[in-house]
């Protein structure tokens, strides 16, 4: 009973929101959670522009490596196996 308790008195918004039924309690609901999203968007450290075009630099050269060597792969697979059934 003292869980109970406990979890009514730490603040919480949502233990009201059960005694509600229908389209007014959806509607509080969903007013309650983009009042906490609001909260946790403003916790985001967000990169900055040189950190956002590195890493996009970064993750465009590691595909153009990574597409290469798999297209030599894919070249050297095909004349094993073109050598194998000829």
């Amino acid at each position: 009973m003292s869980k109970n308790t406990a979890k009514g008195s730490s603040g919480q918004q949502g233990a009201e929101l059960p005694e509600k039924t229908g389209v007014a309690a959806k509607a509080q609901e969903l007013k309650v959670f983009f009042e906490e999203a609001q909260v946790e968007l403003k916790k985001i450290t967000w990169p900055s522009r040189k950190e956002t075009y590195q890493t996009c630099a970064a993750v465009m050269v590691l595909v153009l490596v990574m597409s290469l060597f798999l297209g030599l792969v894919d070249l050297g697979f095909s004349k094993i196996i073109e050598t194998v059934l000829s």
